[in-house]
């Protein structure tokens, strides 16, 4: 057992020395102290004994234990048979976090062989929230795998498979990776949320997910992955009614699966992301969707967020917004022409963050008016090598005032013209926004 050090004592005592002075005189369990010569070193000892660590109560080393990562939590066990009591405790067994790293690949720490088999064995019935955070080695993958499959006696709410880098997953047999998803589909009944990215998951373990978690899964995030359809993800909707939340890439989007989201038994969709990327080298056409679909899900689902993700080149965009997508938060990872950027503020008039990565350093003065006029709802902007003069980019800020609680942009990019000059945009700025606000500063080392 460890003890308060004596400065911490002591000044606490200073502090406090009426109140524990009471607790001391009312308590049967303490010795009342004989006065002497140092009657302050007597009361400093009687503090350290009522302040004993191994005497804390189990909700709060419970509590103290569930910030503390695996292997701090494990060494803490071992201080006294109470924190060993604690550490076994079903509720701090609900959430965990596998970490599977190859030394020689990974500066990441890894989760310790032996302490996996022991949550495997004594607390894997407590899991409930499971996250699996995987470097780029095949075996970490494996490693993965073969935990999956022994979570047979669990009842798993949460799972997130997660590839720190890149293939990992995808380079491992795809039967094997499939096979161990099936046992934990097949034996947790109420998987509401599922996180994959840059996994070989295939149709038909969707439909053994659908079969099995239907009435409970709420939140289904997938991205990047190849060997999934739109008529996989099709059946999800067409299943799991309750769906509240969906991510997925762009090819499997479809006028049926905005069909099958607004049909009236179907929840109310809350959040809708969409991430668009070439799914081949030098694609050019992407599949369009009909406004009608669109019109449909938000007449359903009026609240929806819609948040679509590019990493497109500019002669890869040609189809994207000339009509009215639903879109509400829009980032451009790759350049974009004042083209796509003027078809936004005449087609996206529920858009509410807008982040543009790059432009090609073009002057985007008129766009950035037509968006500030049209999209109304408008709160959020960030922009990265897009060439603004002064006078446009105060125009804008003018026009969207204080709904504008994010607006960044580098200096350097804000050029300055007849009328207003770098050294009175923050002030003017300021002035609409009513708020002190300053552009970013490029910081020099």
């Amino acid at each position: 057992n460890y003890h308060l050090p004596l400065f911490t004592v002591y000044r606490m005592k200073r502090n406090r020395l009426p109140c524990m002075n009471e607790v001391l005189q009312s308590s049967p369990a303490v010795k009342q102290p004989k006065l002497g010569c140092c009657p302050s070193l007597s009361q400093t000892h009687m503090c350290a004994a009522l302040l004993d660590w191994g005497n804390l109560p189990h909700h709060v080393v419970l509590r103290v234990f569930q910030y503390l990562p695996l292997i701090d939590r494990a060494r803490a066990s071992s201080v006294c048979r109470r924190w060993n009591e604690v550490f076994h405790i079903p509720d701090l067994w609900r959430k965990f976090e596998f970490e599977l790293n190859q030394s020689a690949t990974s500066y990441f720490n890894s989760t310790h062989p032996d302490l996996i088999q022991q949550i495997i064995k004594k607390h894997a019935a407590h899991l409930q929230y499971v996250s699996f955070k995987v470097d780029s080695s095949t075996e970490s993958a494996e490693a993965a795998c073969d935990i999956l499959s022994q979570l047979v006696n669990c009842s798993i709410q949460t799972l997130g498979l997660i590839s720190t880098a890149k293939p990992s997953f995808m380079n491992m047999s795809k039967s094997h990776f499939v096979s161990a998803l099936t046992v934990l589909f097949v034996n947790s009944k109420s998987l509401s949320s599922i996180k994959i990215e840059d996994m070989p998951v295939d149709d038909p373990s969707l439909s053994i997910l659908v079969a099995n978690n239907s009435d409970t899964l709420r939140r289904l995030k997938m991205s990047s992955c190849p060997h999934v359809s739109s008529d996989g993800i099709l059946c999800v909707a067409d299943h799991c009614q309750g769906l509240r939340e969906l991510a997925l890439n762009y090819y499997m989007l479809s006028d049926e699966l905005l069909l099958a989201l607004s049909n009236e038994t179907h929840a109310n969709l809350e959040h809708l992301r969409i991430d668009v990327v070439s799914e081949n080298p030098g694609q050019i056409e992407f599949h369009s969707v009909k406004r009608q679909s669109w019109d449909a899900l938000t007449k359903h689902s009026p609240g929806v967020n819609v948040v679509m993700y590019f990493f497109l080149y500019e002669e890869e965009m040609e189809t994207f917004f000339k009509e009215e997508p639903p879109v509400t938060h829009l980032y451009f990872g790759r350049s974009v022409s004042k083209e796509i950027l003027g078809r936004l503020g005449l087609n996206c008039p529920r858009l509410i963050e807008l982040v543009v990565c790059a432009n090609g350093l073009q002057v985007i003065d008129n766009e950035l008016i037509c968006i500030a006029e049209h999209c109304k709802n408008l709160t959020a902007l960030g922009l990265s090598e897009c060439e603004v003069s002064c006078s446009a980019f105060i125009e804008f800020v003018r026009l969207c005032r204080r709904k504008l609680t994010h607006l960044s942009i580098m200096e350097e990019l804000l050029k300055p013209d007849d009328v207003y000059s770098l050294d009175e945009i923050h002030t003017e700025v300021s002035k609409y926004l009513g708020r002190i606000w300053f552009p970013d500063v490029m910081p020099l080392w």
